[in-house]
């Protein structure tokens, strides 16, 4: 089974399917996923995605940005991601994207570790409204192939160039192929199913990371690991449940084991879950516990409806009473090297999403930058691309 494309992306999340949709319309292109279309970690995103909201908030968007990864981000990044999320927001508005309002004005809610509200949503499940709608686009697309059930094996690589890539279906009987392309696009996520416990799906497990490795790929800040603070308790097996940062930007708090609070909850990520991870130690507890008491119930209810009807399936009512919370692994810092323009060290190979590294978090990311980093370096992919699919054309 082997296949001949423009360009191959291997994965079907925000950041593959906003590069598929930059990408100019005569191009022929194959997007791949491991699972179905629905079972990426976009999906799962609850907070939001940041923006900056006119020029007054770029320097604390700048500061907060930097302050949160502990200054060792890539300033061209920070600086090409703040000023490029306008054009980003009016592209998902444009593809249908419905974003909280009132009276016709987006409505900005407030995360830990930013000075001020600059975030967009869709109540609880973000990203699960930006990512079903950027799939919408991608299915109208007639240059557009998706396959699902397939997973990239390998690149193909002739003298220290990307050739496209070797698959396997999951299939019962595991047809294998390749895809050769001129350009490739890795967005296959994260690394969460590496852990015992994520809030990633299990099948993201860094292929693209050991790929690169094979080949001799640059890779960068392999360590950099991010906890999330506040995942629902619970000792069944799986995937954990994010209980989105965007519930402590609006007042929830944190208590110990007698009820006490222990830290600033709006500090950046890591520094919430070490304060936990401390408190848990001292207490000899399994879990601290979030309080909404300060959050009116109906706000609960417009705000957070999938956290509530979530919680309520697991016995707890966020209305009236403290939930069970603890850090569990979320989001990958490093990953693969890429310039300004999602170029990997290979010829004719790039990376997006949360397998590419940028610089743009730092050692530490901050609350909603990822949807956000994550379109604005896939579309400076795809227009990469596209100047060398036209100058290849004219070359011909």
């Amino acid at each position: 089974m082997d296949l001949t494309t423009d360009v191959v992306i291997v994965g079907t999340g925000v950041s593959g399917a906003y590069a598929a949709l930059q990408l100019p319309v005569d191009v022929n292109i194959i997007m791949l996923t491991k699972l179905d279309l629905e079972s990426s970690d976009s999906f799962l995103a609850q907070g939001g995605i940041c923006v900056m909201r006119d020029e007054n908030d770029y320097d604390s968007f700048f500061e907060d940005t930097m302050r949160a990864g502990h200054y060792e981000n890539r300033k061209e990044s920070v600086d090409i991601m703040i000023r490029s999320s306008r054009d980003v927001i009016s592209d998902l508005i444009d593809y249908g994207v419905e974003f909280a309002q009132k009276d016709g004005q987006l409505l900005y809610t407030k995360e830990g570790a930013h000075t001020k509200p600059r975030i967009l949503f869709h109540a609880d499940i973000t990203g699960k409204e930006i990512t079903s709608k950027l799939l919408a686009q991608v299915k109208q697309r007639n240059n557009i192939h998706i396959m699902e059930y397939t997973t990239m094996t390998d690149i193909i690589v002739s003298h220290d160039t990307c050739m496209g890539i070797q698959i396997q279906t999951q299939t019962q009987t595991g047809e294998i192929g390749k895809i050769y392309a001129k350009q490739t696009i890795l967005a296959t996520g994260g690394i969460g199913g590496c852990y015992p416990h994520s809030t990633n799906f299990p099948h993201l497990t860094g292929d693209a990371i050991e790929i690169a490795k094979k080949h001799g790929i640059r890779l960068e800040h392999l360590d950099y690991v991010q906890f999330h603070p506040t995942t629902l308790f619970s000792k069944k097996e799986g995937r954990r449940f994010l209980i989105s940062e965007s519930v402590r930007g609006e007042g929830a708090v944190l208590y110990d084991k007698n009820g006490n609070r222990f830290v600033d909850e709006l500090l950046p990520r890591d520094v919430v879950t070490k304060a936990i991870q401390k408190q848990m130690a001292q207490d000899g507890t399994e879990h601290v516990w979030l309080s909404l008491e300060h959050i009116e119930k109906d706000h609960i209810l417009s705000h957070f409806p999938n956290i509530y009807a979530h919680c309520l399936e697991e016995g707890y009512d966020i209305t009236k009473e403290w939930i069970p919370v603890v850090p569990a692994q979320h989001y990958f810092m490093g990953g693969i090297w890429v310039d300004k323009d999602s170029h990997t060290s290979m010829n004719h190979l790039y990376a997006v999403g949360e397998t590419s590294c940028n610089g743009v978090h730092g050692a530490n990311r901050l609350a909603s930058n990822s949807l956000l980093e994550s379109m604005v370096f896939a579309k400076r992919a795809a227009q990469k691309i596209a100047l060398a699919v036209v100058k290849e054309r004219k070359a011909v």
